[in-house]
């Protein structure tokens, strides 16, 4: 009989810090130890706590393991699951200056104020065990709808609940089911979008991962509502993980019959098919993500027509991102009104963020709607290492903008960050301390933008260039504040003409720094200075003559010999302060990180 689950993180981030050799050296010194009848190991997706992986939880005691290594399993099968000791220098410590450590993944900061709808199942069960997903109410609301329910009403729970795409736009979901259920009988589709393409983004990887049947059975339940019968879940090849427990989940449903003919003895059919995309941002949006399923070149369309109306293949198709599908089981399960208790007024329910940047708990993060940008990041995120100043959360990715600390405690949700000229986006948060030079940010997620560009339109093609080469004349020191005229011009063009929403969006990053980092472009502009000392072409590296005992180790150093000694020896000291040759130097910052007595500066 199990008495004992060990439960460790497969989910990518954790498997590239090893965890799939550790979970089968744990079998393997499990069954030498004799305990493989008591103890069972379960792989499960992501816990969220990436900074601390890989991660291992022991259950029944709750028992919360971080930063887990190949050496550590020996002595936590025979300690732990032999002898019933805490190996307490494996268990999670948040803050090392704390007396008293959390024991348990609850007790955390990280978790305290979370609240997992969308994330439910990850880290909690097997992925690739459909009974496992069973044993946690799954399949039962696709049940619910199938014999008690009518489309009607499921679109009208749907629609009650206040549930907003999540993929960045945050239309109303159960407005875009209506628009297809209106439309005729006959050939209608249901689409996943899985092409997570921003920089720092994996909330819907992780979900795949972690709790791929969720996706299939709200899939299901969509097309009951609006007339389909078959689903196509459009999925990054990057994301291999998330690709193989797809297919692992769809042949499982098959088998238990919960996908294919005569689901649940109802007489409705639904089917999923999966298509791998090549990689390009662009197939994020959803009329060239349907372009790509049709197996041409990923390009968006005109709309209207709106793919609710007239979409894959020229039928009728509803279009939802994972973390939007991730919700709806719940909702139909609990109710509308239990989903509209959480959040805001306009945007109800929780939403997923991926933490990253510059700070200290990176990883995956559901909080209620409203939650403030401050909570996220100095209690859940654990705050800015080094002591650092917050100076802004890049949300949105490409598409989006920059809050500012002026704005810490704006409360998320999509009409507040819209009032602020910034954007949700699909979850991606980058956290952004005193050390980043806001321009040099905005430049790198508008080069992104124009590596992406399909090319289709000339707004997107031609004029997110020239804002390109504008910013690099901006951070090289050779532009005016014409050129700056010039830039906010092209930016309010390219919104008002490109032809699809990631051309259209394309400025956010510039527009949101100018508005409330000007200051930062005048500077690069006008005084030919880079205030936090990040663009190289606005740098020189100073010598302090006091501090400097003249040790000569950043000469050694020096890659190109831009360093010298003075001619003199300054009285009191016994060698020669040395000097950098800024018409040599190449200003990689080698002599600063060498010198151990902070006599080597930015300029």
């Amino acid at each position: 009989m199990v008495r004992t689950h060990v439960l460790i993180c497969g989910g990518t981030g954790c498997t590239s810090s090893g965890s799939v050799k550790i979970r089968e050296a744990m079998e393997k010194e499990i069954e030498a130890a004799g305990l493989a009848d008591e103890v069972k190991m379960v792989q499960t997706g992501c816990f969220g706590l990436c900074a601390s992986g890989p991660i291992m939880i022991i259950y029944p005691e709750g028992t919360f393991y971080s930063r887990v290594t190949l050496d550590d399993v020996k002595e936590i099968v025979s300690e732990h699951l032999l002898k019933g000791r805490v190996v307490e220098r494996l268990v999670h410590k948040e803050d090392e200056s704390k007396d008293v450590q959390p024991v348990s993944l609850a007790e955390t900061t990280f978790y305290k104020k979370q609240h997992r709808i969308a994330l439910r199942n990850c880290g909690v069960i097997n992925p690739e065990n459909i009974e496992e997903y069973i044993a946690t109410d799954g399949y039962q609301a696709l049940g619910k709808v199938l014999t008690e329910m009518t489309p009607e009403e499921v679109i009208d729970v749907i629609s009650a609940s206040g549930l907003r795409g999540r993929g960045g736009g945050g239309f109303p979901t159960g407005t875009k089911w209506k628009f297809a259920a209106a439309q005729p009988a006959g050939q209608k589709y249901v689409v996943c979008n899985a092409d997570e393409g921003d920089p720092g983004a994996f909330m819907d990887r992780s979900v795949l991962e972690g709790d791929p049947h969720a996706v299939l059975e709200a899939m299901a339940i969509a097309g009951y509502a609006i007339g389909a019968d078959q689903g196509y879940i459009y999925v990054r090849a990057e994301y291999p993980i998330a690709v193989k427990r797809l297919e692992i989940a769809i042949g499982q449903a098959h088998e238990y019959g919960l996908l294919g003919n005569d689901i649940f003895g109802t007489g409705f059919n639904f089917d999923v098919k999966l298509r791998l995309g090549a990689g390009a941002f662009v197939c994020g949006e959803e009329t060239a993500l349907l372009t790509s399923i049709e197996g041409k070149r990923g390009e968006p369309r005109p709309r209207p027509p709106f793919p609710a109306v007239k979409g894959l293949f020229g039928k009728p198709t509803i279009i939802n991102n994972v973390e939007t599908w991730a919700n709806v089981c719940q909702i139909i399960l609990k109710g509308a009104d239990w989903f509209k208790s959480m959040g805001t007024p306009r945007s109800a329910g929780t939403k997923v963020f991926a933490l990253g940047g510059k700070i200290k708990n990176t990883g995956l993060v559901e909080v209620p709607m409203g939650t403030t940008l401050r909570e996220v990041v100095e209690e859940i995120g654990g705050g800015i290492p080094g002591g650092k100043k917050f100076k802004a959360a890049q949300t949105g990715g490409p598409s989006g903008g920059c809050i500012p600390a002026s704005h810490f405690d704006v409360e998320i949700d999509y009409d507040n960050l819209t009032a602020i000229g910034c954007m949700m986006g699909s979850g991606g948060m980058i956290v952004l301390d005193e050390t980043d030079c806001m321009v040099d940010i905005a430049k790198f997620f508008l080069q992104f933008t124009v590596d992406e560009s399909c090319g289709k339109c000339t707004p997107c093609r031609i004029g997110i260039r020239r804002m390109l080469e504008i910013l690099n004349k901006i951070t090289e020191g050779k532009a005016t504040m014409d050129d700056l005229t010039r830039l906010e011009e092209l930016c309010y063009y390219i919104k008002d003409n490109a032809l699809c929403g990631l051309g259209q969006t394309a400025p956010n990053p510039v527009l949101s720094t100018l508005k409330f980092f000007r200051d930062e472009y005048v500077a690069h502009i006008v005084d030919k200075k880079c205030v936090a000392g990040v663009c190289k072409a606005l740098l020189s590296y100073k010598v302090d003559t006091d501090k400097c005992i003249g040790c000569g180790i950043c000469m050694k150093n020096c890659p190109v010999g831009a360093i010298s000694r003075l001619p003199e020896v300054p009285a009191g000291k016994k060698l020669a302060p040395v000097t950098i040759d800024t018409s040599k130097c190449v200003k990689c910052g080698v002599c600063m990180s060498n010198c151990k007595f902070k006599a080597i500066s930015k300029q």
